[in-house]
């Protein structure tokens, strides 16, 4: 299945670092520009499924660009980060078809679900290793509390930490092989049960 492509534009390069190095690791492929005069140019010129961009930015402010955006590309996913929000900013983006509006600075499990979020509206194709993390994540959960396990118990059985088996049940970890051994023999399944309908 094809990568999802994500252009991020925001004046502030430590944000821009941020976001690229998080997109690559959630398997985006990342682009950062820090001006956004140059936004349309590389939107023209490659084929982007998604723009995040900054809301206040000098030169041309997101919803400037975003209406640009718009009359090249009616269809594209837009989110749009804002460390000032304010409702008229919000009614405006919501009329540029904005599909998430978020207030910095924005957690990684909120980029991640907003992420999701809005390719799942426009149907745009997830990648088949997060569906597998997702899958995974779902199952073990649904065996955990058909077994009435909590967290802590399955960290006693298992020698792993509460914390790696909540990431791997809400897909923000990839569990490895050995892990997921350890998780099925702690819920008394085989190994390939944790892969439900995959």
């Amino acid at each position: 299945m094809q990568q999802l492509s994500v252009l991020v534009v925001d004046d502030d390069k430590e944000v821009c670092d941020y976001l690229g190095a998080f997109l690559t690791h959630e398997g985006y492929f990342a682009h950062c520009l820090t001006d956004p005069t140059l936004a349309i140019g590389e939107l023209r010129e490659s084929k982007y499924h998604i723009v995040i961009l900054d809301l206040l930015m000098p030169k041309l402010s997101g919803l400037e660009l975003l209406a640009k955006i718009r009359h090249i590309d009616s269809d594209i996913v837009v989110i749009l980060l804002t460390g000032h929000p304010s409702f008229e900013s919000a009614t405006e983006s919501i009329a540029l078809d904005v599909a998430a509006y978020i207030t910095k600075p924005a957690t990684t499990a909120e980029l991640r679900n907003t992420l999701q979020r809005a390719i799942r509206k426009k149907g745009l194709v997830l990648r088949r290793e997060e569906e597998l993390h997702l899958a995974i994540g779902r199952t073990i959960r649904h065996l955990r509390k058909e077994r009435k396990r909590t967290l802590k118990r399955m960290a006693r059985l298992t020698g792993l930490s509460v914390s790696l088996l909540s990431q791997i049940e809400r897909a923000e970890s990839n569990a490895s092989v050995s892990t997921l051994l350890k998780v099925a023999n702690a819920l008394g399944v085989k190994f390939s049960d944790l892969f439900g309908d995959y």
